[in-house]
């Protein structure tokens, strides 16, 4: 089993991913797929009057404030336009996927983070009505039923807290803790760049393969924005029983055989 992560941010072609779905299926892969949507929100956002609102914690990470009305755009985009756009193109590729997310059958759910502390021109701050969680259940019995009826799960990075509230989860840990959860074999995460780089405006400084006990320190070296999270979520599905995650570049033909055949950062268990 392969979870596969595309990315939200426009510059993918979401053709090639589900070309190379189709493939995989045909040669007996089952596959799950979860998007992203983060830069679709962005412009949607900007459209209806609601730009986004991004911060940063005390530790560097970057995130989007998610209060009610944004948390309502951001379900609406990732739910209602860019998952029904993938099921379509992917059934026109010959592959019977079923979009869901994280909401539907409790597929996801975790604890909601009512308050931020951010980091505001070098002062912390809290920040409240946030509608952000971390996943901390994944409903895997519905996902086997899905699978076993020869279904492609294409999941939305939407999850339910524990009190009912639908939720803004980051995708790439999606499917970290979807990956997790299952033991799947490979987790893979397309982007926009072609891996972890050594120089953020070095494409061809890919660092090819960092072991498990070595992510940690990557992620402080050299994961930058939005590239923390990724690797964030291949050190979390690395602590179940995946043995692989690769982050790799979502723009090229055949992208998630690509990164199979070890184009891209390989995070591993090996020693």
């Amino acid at each position: 089993m392969i979870v596969v992560k595309a990315g939200g941010n426009r510059e993918l072609d979401i053709s090639p991913i589900c070309d190379d779905v189709a493939e995989l299926i045909q040669k007996g892969e089952q596959i799950i797929l979860v998007h992203g949507g983060s830069g679709e929100t962005n412009r949607i956002s900007k459209k209806l009057g609601s730009p986004p609102r991004f911060v940063t914690s005390p530790s560097g990470h970057s995130s989007r404030y998610t209060d009610r009305k944004t948390w309502e755009i951001y379900a609406m985009v990732v739910t209602g336009r860019i998952n029904t756009l993938l099921v379509e193109r992917l059934q026109q590729s010959g592959v019977n996927a079923l979009g869901l997310s994280g909401l539907d059958g409790r597929l996801l759910e975790g604890k909601r983070k009512s308050s931020l502390r951010i980091m505001e021109n070098g002062k912390p701050k809290m920040l409240r009505g946030e509608y952000s969680g971390i996943i901390e259940n994944v409903n895997v019995s519905l996902l086997q039923i899905l699978l076993d009826a020869n279904y492609v799960p294409v999941v939305a990075p939407v999850a339910i807290s524990y009190q009912n509230e639908g939720l803004n989860v980051d995708g790439d840990r999606v499917a970290a803790a979807i990956g997790r959860a299952l033991g799947a074999e490979q987790v893979i995460i397309l982007s926009n760049v072609p891996g972890l780089l050594r120089d953020v405006n070095d494409e061809g400084s890919v660092i090819p393969h960092i072991p498990a006990r070595d992510a940690k320190d990557h992620l402080k070296h050299y994961a930058k924005g939005r590239m923390k999270r990724k690797v964030l979520g291949a050190m979390e599905a690395l602590q179940g029983r995946v043995s692989r995650v690769i982050i790799a570049d979502g723009r090229v033909e055949a992208p998630i055989q690509r990164a199979l055949a070890g184009h891209g950062t390989v995070f591993s268990n090996d020693h």
